[in-house]
């Protein structure tokens, strides 16, 4: 199957491709745990940012990218291209090695990234611990985890791609502290945070993170929206919350229609299909992100006036 046809393929419009996780679940498992790998060393090679911001990965024009990491006097970047499926290594000073993105066992992909780091003479050791994930296994021991399907490792980044579009848009009209538009490779998530400025209280401790990131991430008030890919009997969906949660927040009147409060995940959602299904998707979108960053600002009594472009 083409790149072009991936896209299309049982989708409702060419830009925001179909993704449901029942049919892609065992190439998202393997992808999310290669992605692991990379930022580990991204992690490994770059100096702390506040709320870990230094670890993150970026959507491109070809799949996503640890941006240039210092590594001695040069700099060195990875890249996972989703339309010629190949991970890329580049170094300013030491040319560059390829990974092919083909089914394989974590275990094989890890020893090729290193394989290829040790040839590029810019050998990485990162902790080989996978985040965020049930019953975690050594990335470097993982033998059970192999999928590799093009068309949805691309649909994939279609779709981060296409949210990254949407979200600069909405991060562009706050003028207050705002984060990158970045992939948080514990989760997989694509983010985007605003802060009110304000400290918060300590957040309490979460499943698969250290204390210190988890506090370093939630050291101030914020309002976060996301997409995440979905999991076990859950599709893709659109996020949004504030921390700490302020009174009224969950009752407050969000938009579109199929944007719901989730108490269990403790946060507004928006079902993917229903977003991509509309007439409208990019619109759908942005007001999601719109009505419930004013549920956190409102109900929280956000300094709006001096935070938002007028």
């Amino acid at each position: 199957m083409t790149t072009a046809s991936a896209s299309t393929k049982n989708g409702a419009t060419d830009t925001w491709p179909a993704l449901p996780y029942a049919e892609w679940s065992d190439t998202c498992t393997s992808l999310q745990l290669w992605m692991q790998v990379v930022g580990k060393i991204r992690l490994a090679l770059t100096p702390h940012l506040n709320h870990t911001w230094n670890v993150t990965l970026y959507p491109t024009i070809r799949g996503l990218t640890t941006s240039p990491m210092p590594y001695g006097k040069g700099m060195l970047q990875i890249d996972f291209d989703f339309v010629d499926h190949v991970l890329r290594i580049e170094s300013s000073e030491r040319g560059r090695q390829s990974v092919p993105l083909a089914p394989m066992t974590v275990a094989e992909f890890y020893a090729r990234v290193m394989k290829a780091l040790d040839e590029l003479g810019t050998p990485v050791r990162i902790w080989p611990m996978p985040m965020e994930v049930a019953d975690p296994v050594r990335l470097d021991t993982d033998e059970v985890h192999s999928a590799f399907d093009r068309e949805f490792a691309n649909r994939f980044w279609r779709v981060l791609l296409e949210t990254t579009r949407v979200f600069d848009t909405f991060r562009a009209r706050f003028l207050g502290k705002v984060s990158p538009i970045h992939v948080f490779w514990g989760a997989m998530d694509l983010a985007c945070t605003r802060f009110s400025g304000r400290t918060a209280p300590e957040h309490p401790s979460m499943p698969g993170l250290p204390d210190r990131v988890t506090r370093d991430a939630y050291s101030h008030e914020v309002s976060s929206a996301g997409f995440w890919p979905g999991g076990p009997g859950m599709d893709a969906m659109f996020y949004s919350y504030a921390y700490p949660e302020p009174a009224g927040y969950r009752e407050f009147a969000v938009k579109p229609a199929a944007a719901v409060f989730n108490a269990a995940f403790g946060e507004f959602v928006l079902p993917y299909e229903a977003m991509r299904t509309a007439p409208d998707p990019d619109a759908e979108l942005l007001e999601f992100l719109q009505t419930t960053y004013e549920a956190a600002a409102v109900c929280g009594k956000w300094d709006r006036a001096a935070c938002e472009v007028s």
